[in-house]
């Protein structure tokens, strides 16, 4: 099923955040440059879904985005990966890398990054096998 089939939580300038009946969120970025606190909202309204669905997973497209910020990355580090909503629960996301260099390099600095935090990152270049590895993660 591709990604643009499934149900439509939220979407904004920065990207666009749906729900798999598998039971897990999907974030497409959109290209070009974003806004800080849109980029926030984004991954706020993400958290929010996670929690309100009692979900761990999320297929995250990265394809067409372009590089995150200093400012985005350490966001994601300090605010997104280590106080979800008040819940410390593992999460797992499987990464549909960008076609961007600078933004494969961007990610790889998140990956990371992530690895000290309770998220669990794996990278596809395909979208069914981002979303075969999500259906069989714990």
């Amino acid at each position: 099923m591709p990604l643009t089939a499934h149900a439509l939580y939220f979407e904004n300038p920065v990207g666009r955040l749906t729900e798999h009946a598998d039971g897990y969120a999907i974030v497409q970025y959109k290209p070009g440059k974003r806004v800080f606190n849109e980029f926030q909202a984004l991954l706020t309204h993400l958290g929010q879904l996670l929690h309100r669905r009692n979900w761990h997973k999320v297929l995250t497209d990265q394809r067409v985005m372009t590089p995150f910020t200093e400012q985005e990355r350490i966001w994601i580090n300090e605010r997104w990966m280590h106080t979800p909503l008040g819940v410390q629960q593992e999460r797992a996301a499987a990464v549909l890398l960008p076609h961007d260099v600078f933004a494969r390099l961007a990610t790889n600095l998140v990956i990371h990054d992530a690895r000290e935090g309770a998220l669990t990152y794996h990278i596809f270049e395909e979208e069914a096998a981002a979303g075969a590895w999500l259906r069989q993660a714990q």
